[in-house]
């Protein structure tokens, strides 16, 4: 028992430690990290911090083919959108007529997702997104387990309409 509670807690410490690498990385490499991490498993993103050069992490994000019609490549997921709309996105400024992929890459996946039925739409969706607000009036997508939630006067969720890929309302529920 007291090996299965060592071995538990070293696989605790040693998890994190990859994720301290992201204070390694520049402005720019932390806001396009940040946006495609949502396209990325937990193997992927140990593998892109562990890497020793911004050269080595942006060729390792070029060299990840995201499966659709077209394939598209993940770097150019992010870098086909101009200056501006990436701010957006880095932001958190998600706003109607965004597609569901620019939503992904701001907000990540959401916490709950449901089909809707009797829309115009040929597909339409809800996405729901649970945010902290805290005292500074600062919003933040909450995430399971997030370290900030304690530090939070108010959570609130906001509901996402989707229609055919396109963001059509946002609402405060």
């Amino acid at each position: 028992m007291r090996m299965l509670v060592l071995a538990a807690a070293l696989a605790v410490v040693l998890t994190g430690c990859w994720e301290k690498r992201i204070k390694h990385l520049d402005d720019q490499e932390f806001q396009h990290y940040y946006s495609l991490k949502v396209y990325l498993d937990e193997d992927q993103r140990k593998t892109y911090l562990k890497l020793k050069t911004r050269d080595e992490r942006d060729a390792f994000l070029k060299g990840i083919e995201m499966p659709g019609r077209p394939p598209r490549i993940l770097w150019d997921m992010y870098y086909d959108y101009e200056d501006h709309i990436r701010a957006k996105i880095y932001a958190g400024e998600v706003q109607n007529g965004w597609s569901t992929e620019m939503l992904l890459m701001s907000w990540g996946k959401p916490l709950k997702q449901r089909k809707l039925a009797g829309r115009q739409a040929t597909r339409s969706f809800a996405y729901i997104y649970r945010f902290e607000q805290h005292e500074d009036d600062s919003v933040l997508v909450w995430e399971p387990g997030s370290k900030t939630e304690y530090k939070a006067v108010k959570t609130f969720e906001r509901e996402v309409i989707i229609d055919d890929d396109v963001i059509v309302e946002i609402r405060n529920r």
